[in-house]
């Protein structure tokens, strides 16, 4: 990380602990950031990569933007397909246009395996579509829901433990720890089997080896000794234990994508369901075997989430409330909602609702329309792209653009110019606004719509700490909110499996929806837009086909909004607003203030896919057959 101070500039490149490259500039006075900038140095180009290609192996390109938060970006894909092709058919339903049915002898062998033809038909009927033909099947549903809801559960923890809790955890202090009385603090704590003095006093003498061979492996490269740190001994080897448990964790849950999906990362998808057929009976497939493995899973993932997620971040938030009043910056939050009850066509059906809350004003939520251009834009004042009708207006993502146009200096540089063009991303805004999105957002959406679980669990976690409802507009606040929406999924996750099981022992065991995959029955040109709620916030995927190949494609994802940098109107994004925000730090040679703020929003820049060297010129060119 190069951490340097000149004429009142401290720039952090890059900042650790995350995925992708993130470089902060900021403005200081003093000691304190009077402004920031926010600068992704990685380019996407998947957009540029997707198009005119088929809508149906969208998923399995766009899902491989990032390898850390797997899944979300083909789900997104996947449901941007499928709302394309739904809409072309209400559309041609008013219209009476007849669609031809394909029967079940039409579906696909398998993902990706539609052939040169495309399709395999087999008509039976023609007619105008129900919304019941139109549906996806309710076992995929509740498949993609618990698909989902695992991705949560293992991204928040796996966040706080290896790239959050270090920022508050100092490992060297764990050193100076007395293991009985961190036994005992871990008994008052919970439950959790693993907490013998025996237990801590071996984590100690690990430690101890690491620090004493002047190598610290994965805890190096950290400001260990900072005054920032103001946990006891004793807390911190409690928080250093459950770090490597935490590993040892990871690996049972992922193979709830692998039951499912086949792998991880980077599950199987298929537009129209999901491709895992049900088959109690069967070898492969969703079989007795594999419902076993799940409930294992989910039983697992709740235990460590009561046990030690939950209670470590509680515990460790009471040593630094004065963080509930630093870091938020905006307070604009914007949530797509998403694990529907019944369909994404929905909304009032999701356990994470849909809206805007403007201002920290929770008494109102603010509707959004996915599709209207007047609300969701893309601005690029300050990015490195060129839009054809001039950088000035903003784009809505169905007409938007990706043409690169690198303007920034010559590398090796000092420092960028933020007057001008300063980053990668792009700056979306809601209604002209700059949001917040991610767990901080959805929890207090679900505050404000007066959800009782959502409510239950805050008041507590406040109460516990004597904390009002106003610091969670923070970095602490964001950190706790992501541990309180992980409870919450965690405790739905078994009534999804619950609802699979008992659609199952009732003979209903479909899973895909064939009709989908018949480009025969697919409009000349549609459009649709697909989102979900990725663990770090609003993901959306807008596509524009015609004659079945895909003519546009728009990615806005969470990072984007959060990282992004200012806008013609000098709006600062959510991460430039939050450092903005009461930050003052101790030393800028170790800016650990910096880093926990930025972690907090769990960045990932992991987007890059074009290699450039320093006239702009690609180096590096993947092809894929």
């Amino acid at each position: 990380m190069e951490n340097t101070a000149s004429n009142n500039r401290l720039v952090v490149d890059p900042i650790t602990r995350i995925e992708g490259h993130l470089r902060i500039e900021a403005e200081m006075d003093g000691n304190t950031i009077k402004q920031a900038f926010s600068s992704g140095t990685s380019v996407r180009g998947i957009e540029l990569i997707l198009q005119g290609r088929d809508p149906r192996d969208a998923w399995a390109f766009a899902q491989r933007i990032c390898g850390v938060c797997t899944l979300v970006h083909g789900m997104a894909s996947v449901r941007a397909v499928e709302d394309a092709i739904r809409k072309a058919w209400r559309s041609n339903a008013k219209l009476g246009v007849a669609i031809g049915k394909p029967s079940m002898t039409s579906m696909p062998k398998g993902p990706m395996q539609h052939g040169k033809k495309g399709h395999r038909q087999s008509r039976t009927s023609i007619g105008v579509l129900s919304e019941a033909e139109m549906a996806i099947p309710q076992n995929a549903q509740l498949i993609r829901n618990i698909m989902i809801a695992t991705q949560y559960v293992h991204d928040h923890v796996m966040h706080f433990y290896h790239l959050h809790a270090l920022d508050w955890v100092d490992v060297v202090s764990a050193l100076d720890a007395d293991p009985t009385r961190t036994a005992a603090l871990a008994g008052q704590l919970s439950d959790y089997p693993r907490s013998s003095p025996g237990y801590f006093k071996d984590m100690k003498q690990k430690v101890k080896t690491l620090v004493e061979s002047g190598q610290l492996g994965i805890f190096s490269n950290a400001y260990w000794g900072h005054p920032g740190y103001k946990l006891p001994p004793e807390v911190n080897l409690m928080a250093l234990a459950h770090y490597l448990d935490a590993l040892t964790w990871q690996r049972e849950v992922v193979k709830v994508h692998t039951i499912f999906g086949g792998k991880n990362p980077h599950p199987n998808f298929v537009v129209g369901g999901v491709p895992s057929p049900i088959n109690l009976n069967a070898s492969t497939g969703i079989n007795t075997s594999r419902l076993v493995q799940l409930q294992d899973a989910i039983t697992q993932m709740k235990s460590f989430v009561d046990q030690v997620y939950y209670p470590d971040i509680v515990a460790i938030a009471g040593y630094y409330k004065e963080w509930g009043t630093r870091g938020e910056g905006l307070g604009n939050f914007l949530t797509y909602g998403d694990l529907p009850m019944t369909s994404m066509d929905d909304p009032d059906s999701f356990l994470f609702p849909r809206g805007a809350i403007l201002g920290r004003d929770l008494s109102k939520v603010h509707d959004l329309d996915l599709d209207d251009p007047s609300e969701i834009q893309e601005f690029v004042s300050s990015s490195w792209y060129r839009y054809s009708g001039g950088n000035a207006s903003g784009l809505h993502p169905f007409n938007g653009q990706t043409t690169l146009e690198y303007t920034g200096p010559k590398p090796p540089y000092k420092h960028l110019n933020v007057g001008a063009e300063y980053s990668w991303l792009k700056s979306p805004r809601w209604k002209g606004h700059a949001m917040e999105v991610g767990p901080l957002a959805r929890v207090l959406m679900m505050y404000a719509k007066k959800d009782a679980a959502a409510q239950d669990i805050v008041n507590r976690s406040l109460s516990i700490l004597d904390l009002e409802t106003s610091a969670l507009f923070s970095t602490l606040g964001r950190t706790l909110a992501r541990a309180v929406e992980t409870k919450i999924v965690v405790n739905q996750l078994q009534s999804w499996y619950d609802q699979l099981l008992d659609n199952i022992a009732k003979g209903d065991t479909d899973t895909f929806n064939p009709l989908y995959f018949d480009p025969t029955n697919w409009p000349i040109k549609g459009q649709g837009v697909g989102v979900m709620e990725a663990p770090r916030g609003a993901l959306g995927h807008w596509l524009v086909m015609q004659n079945g190949k895909i003519e546009n494609y728009q990615c806005v994802v969470p990072t984007t909004w959060n990282a992004g940098p200012r806008d013609p109107n000098s709006q600062a994004g959510a991460y430039e607003a939050a450092l903005q925000d009461k930050h003052t730090l101790h030393d800028p040679d170790q800016p650990l203030e910096i880093l926990r703020t930025l972690h907090s929003f769990d960045p990932c820049l992991a987007c890059a896919v074009h290699v450039m060297d320093e006239t702009g010129e690609e180096r590096l060119r993947l092809k894929v057959r």
